[in-house]
């Protein structure tokens, strides 16, 4: 019963899955405008909803027209986006990753009069070469999560060093209860872990960035650097701060279950949540820093939610309105009304960019708010570390759990062989080259392809996605265009939809499968369907009396189909399908690589 009131629970952290169902078709009512701003969703319309509704209310000459995303590679496909100039005219992103392509692409921000509402700190940390292409909305802040309610009952304090920490631990066991527990069923919490902790130290000092830039060069080691930092991990171990958890659940549960069951004080976690207190006790939750040595350095870190800019075409002849448009959306943006639908009471782990942004003393992020306007708070690593960043997360999770026999030295040394094998092998990263952009019809036929060649089957149906007002979207859809250039498993993965690790089989006949494509797949509270895409083995017409196997996507068809057509739902990734049918084709097009 308790896992399955925690499976509830998640639903706190996460939004709720969509329930397909049956409808009937509608006519096409979406309509076209040559003033209309596009922006993409990235399947969040409904954390954008509220800022929406309060322009429509301000502005309500802006016509904006929604390009959906519900892949699972946002970040990646904005800038996969942002390479083949296919843009939308408000860019959505949550880091910036290549500042060069940014410059190209995007409009300078740096002359209009809702810059004055940043700090200059800020504003220095975006600026590329003096101009300010991409500017943040809000901060999320992370630090340690304890169970504040626990705490003040019995009497313990937040440590201020790491000496009132190691002791405040031994008070914890005395009470039978586990200090700290860390996540690692994802790499990059470990891997963030460790560079958080290397940050209450060396890592944030300049010789320190030229270290991190020299590293990602190949010109440093890990080897001579970061032994102070192992030890430092190696105590919050041995204090019993990083407790693995035998079954390596994801982060929210974690936090529920250990903090909100009181099995456990503390939680280190990449992670935020929007709930102040727990669901089932009311404990009260805290963030702490990560804690230095001797406390002069106790920090949190910080990672933008999202970072908004606009298309440089939009500063071309012809598109004045638009881009005035554009101007007038980001001015209400980074208002403080703007501001105020970002950042509330729903979102405690959450501040706004401005200047003007007030943090109440009682909130749960006041001291990380003193931190960033002290700088004791910095970004988290990311940019520049995406080719090594799982693979060292992974080391570091072995050493945490306990597992392959790693210690403190092999981690260091596994640094530099990762960080050495990446640079010299950067060619062999990428497993296949796109000679040629593809429409979103033809990235669904390639996605089609690959699902009923590794499983066996006949055909497929491959859904599209798409927004539909009231903000319906589907998940379960292919909305990322594949975009001409070299491919690695980031790229890949831009153009999987948002659910994976399953697909379906149903045996209907050819007539079915082809009734089943005409009518789409329809959503709940979706006014009409969304198309299907046939895809067969050879390109073959399916005969209408002839009975086949057709492959579905994860939730990629209604409960009513699968009881029609007896689903056999199947584990298997498409990501890996992907991968694996991209590397044995070498190069793909639209109109190449049949499904033989």
């Amino acid at each position: 019963m308790y896992g399955k009131r925690i499976q509830r629970l998640l639903a706190v952290f996460f939004s709720a899955a969509l329930v397909l169902s049956a409808c009937t078709p509608v006519r096409e009512t979406a309509k076209e405008s040559s003033d209309a701003l596009t922006w993409g969703t990235w399947g969040n319309y409904e954390e954008h909803k509220e800022f929406l509704d309060l322009l429509n209310e301000t502005c309500p000459d802006i016509e904006l027209e929604f390009v959906s995303y519900t892949g699972g590679n946002k970040t990646g496909y904005s800038w996969a986006q942002m390479r083949a100039d296919d843009i939308p005219d408000i860019f959505i992103t949550s880091q910036i990753l290549d500042e060069e392509l940014a410059k190209e692409r995007l409009a300078d921000l740096s002359g209009y009069p809702f810059i004055n509402s940043f700090s200059t700190s800020i504003l220095d940390q975006v600026s590329i070469d003096g101009g300010i292409y991409l500017l943040p909305t809000s901060y999320a802040m992370y630090g340690i999560f304890y169970n504040k309610t626990l705490m003040e009952e019995y009497g313990w304090s937040v440590p201020k060093d790491l000496e009132e920490l190691e002791a405040l631990c031994g008070e914890i066991r005395e009470a039978g209860l586990i200090p700290g527990v860390i996540s690692t069923q994802l790499t990059g919490g470990p891997f963030s872990t460790m560079f958080n902790l290397a940050k209450t130290d060396w890592l944030t000092t300049p010789d320190g960035v030229q270290w991190e830039q020299d590293f990602l060069a190949g010109n440093a080691t890990a080897s001579g650097r970061w032994e102070g930092t192992m030890d430092l991990a190696e105590r919050y171990m041995d204090m019993g701060m990083f407790y693995a958890d035998p079954e390596d659940r994801n982060s929210p549960t974690l936090i529920l279950d250990y903090l909100g069951q009181r099995k456990a004080v503390f939680c280190t976690a990449v992670q935020t949540v929007n709930i102040s207190e727990f669901p089932d006790t009311k404990d009260q939750i805290g963030i702490m820093p990560f804690i230095s040595e001797d406390g002069s350095k106790n920090i949190y870190m910080y990672s933008p939610t999202y970072y908004f800019g606009i298309s440089k075409r939009l500063t071309d002849p012809g598109n004045e309105k638009k881009l005035e448009d554009a101007v007038r959306l980001l001015s209400l943006l980074y208002s403080p009304e703007g501001q105020a639908v970002f950042v509330d009471e729903a979102t405690p782990c959450l501040m706004s960019t401005l200047n003007n942004a007030d943090v109440q003393e009682d909130s749960m992020i006041y001291d990380a708010g003193q931190a960033l306007q002290d700088g004791r708070a910095f970004p988290m690593t990311y940019a520049g570390w995406e080719q090594v960043l799982s693979d060292m997360g992974q080391v570091y999770k072995e050493w945490f759990r306990g597992e392959g026999g790693m210690d403190k030295d092999r981690c260091i040394a596994r640094m530099d062989e990762l960080m050495q094998d990446a640079l010299d092998h950067s060619d062999q990263l990428y497993f296949c080259e796109c000679t040629e952009d593809f429409t979103l019809e033809e990235t669904g036929e390639l996605v089609g392809k690959v699902l009923g060649s590794a499983v066996g089957a006949d055909a497929a149906l491959i859904p599209l996605g798409g927004y539909q007002e009231g903000g319906i979207e589907l998940r379960a859809g292919i909305t990322g265009k594949l975009y001409k250039g070299k491919i690695n498993m980031d790229v890949a993965s831009t153009i999987c939809p948002w659910y994976d690790g399953e697909y379906a089989l149903m045996t209907m006949t050819g007539a079915q499968a082809k009734e089943l494509a005409k009518a789409g797949l329809c959503v709940e509270g979706g006014q009409e369907p969304y198309p299907y895409l046939l895809i067969t083995k050879g390109g073959a017409e399916l005969e209408d009396d002839a009975v086949c196997q057709v492959a579905f996507l994860a939730q990629g068809y209604t409960e009513e189909m699968a009881e029609t057509f007896s689903a056999q739902v199947c584990t298997g990734s498409l990501r890996e399908f992907l991968r694996v049918w991209l590397e044995e084709k070498k190069t793909v097009s639209p109109d190449s690589n049949p499904w033989e």
